[in-house]
C-alpha cells in the first residue's frame, strides 16, 4: 500500500487536469487517512491537484476532520505558493481552493484563518488573500461571531489581526451585544500601547464605529475619547468622533423605547 500512494503523490505532482487516481478518492472513508495522506506528499502536490483535494475532503469528512485537512494540508501549501511567488499572489487553483474551503465554515476559521492569526507570522499578503476570500462568501453569522470574540480576545496585536477584523464587522452581521463589547474592549485595550499604531488598526476602528454605532452605549463612547486622543490619525480619526458623536447609543434607545 505505501508504495502505491507514493506512486500516487508522484502523480498529483505533476497533475494539471483529469481524472485523480481511484486510489486517492478512497483516502476521506479511510480510518487512518491522515497517514495514507501524507504518503502522497501533499507539500509537493501541484496547485491544480489541491484544488482537487479539497474538493473531496471538503464534501467527505466532516467539520473537525477537514479542518484538520485544511491546516496540515491546505494552509501550508497556500503559505509555500504566496512566498515562493515572484508577483507574490496566490496560485488560481489555490485561490479556488479556499473558496472552496468554505463550505464547511467552521472548519475553515479553525483550521486556516485562526492558526495564521495565532502563529505570530502571518504576513499581510497571506492576510488580503483571506480577507479577499471571506468578503466574496457567504458566512453564517454565528461562526464569523464565534471568530471575532477570538480575534478580540487574542493577547497579542499584529495588522493581519485588524485586516481579518475589519472584512468581518464590513459584513454588517446583526451581532450580539456580547460580541460588540468584546470589540469595543479589544480597541480600549490600546489605551495601554505606547508604539505607533498602523493604518489598519485605525481603518477597523472605523468599520467597526460606521457598522455598529448604535449599538455601543454612551459609556463605552465616553471611553473611546481618551483612545482617539492618545492614537490620532489626522484622516481617519476626526471620521470615527463624526461617527461616534453624532448618533444615538444603544442606551438612549432603550430608554426612550421605555418612556414611549
Amino acid at each position: 500500500m505505501h508504495q502505491v500512494y507514493r506512486t500516487v503523490g508522484e502523480v498529483l505532482h505533476a497533475y494539471r487536469s483529469g481524472k485523480l487516481p481511484k486510489p486517492f478518492k478512497i483516502i476521506p472513508g479511510l480510518v487512518e487517512w491522515e497517514e495514507i495522506l501524507f504518503l502522497t506528499s501533499p507539500e509537493s502536490w501541484s496547485p491544480a491537484a489541491t484544488f482537487q483535494a479539497t474538493r473531496i475532503f471538503a464534501s467527505c469528512l466532516n467539520a473537525v476532520t477537514a479542518r484538520r485537512f485544511y491546516q496540515l494540508v491546505l494552509l501550508p501549501n497556500i503559505r509555500q505558493d504566496i512566498a515562493s511567488s515572484s508577483k507574490r499572489k496566490l496560485n488560481s487553483h489555490l485561490f479556488k481552493a479556499l473558496i472552496k474551503s468554505v463550505y464547511k465554515p467552521s472548519a475553515f476559521f479553525r483550521g486556516i484563518l485562526l492558526p495564521l492569526a495565532e502563529g505570530g507570522d502571518c504576513t499581510l499578503r497571506e492576510a488580503s488573500v483571506l480577507a479577499a476570500v471571506i468578503s466574496r462568501m457567504k458566512i453564517p453569522a454565528v461562526h464569523s461571531s464565534a471568530v471575532i470574540l477570538k480575534l478580540c480576545q487574542m493577547n497579542w496585536y499584529q495588522g493581519p489581526t485588524s485586516l481579518f477584523l475589519r472584512v468581518l464587522l464590513n459584513k454588517r452581521y446583526a451581532l450580539s451585544f456580547r460580541v460588540i463589547d468584546a470589540v469595543v474592549n479589544h480597541f480600549l485595550s490600546f489605551l495601554s500601547e505606547h508604539r505607533q499604531l498602523p493604518v489598519l488598526w485605525h481603518q477597523c476602528l472605523l468599520t467597526f464605529v460606521q457598522r455598529y454605532k448604535k449599538d455601543i452605549t454612551v459609556e463605552q463612547k465616553q471611553a473611546f475619547k481618551p483612545l482617539l486622543k492618545k492614537h490620532f490619525h489626522h484622516l481617519i480619526t476626526p471620521e470615527i468622533r463624526r461617527e461616534l458623536y453624532t448618533t444615538v447609543s444603544r442606551d438612549q434607545k432603550d430608554k426612550a423605547m421605555m418612556n414611549e
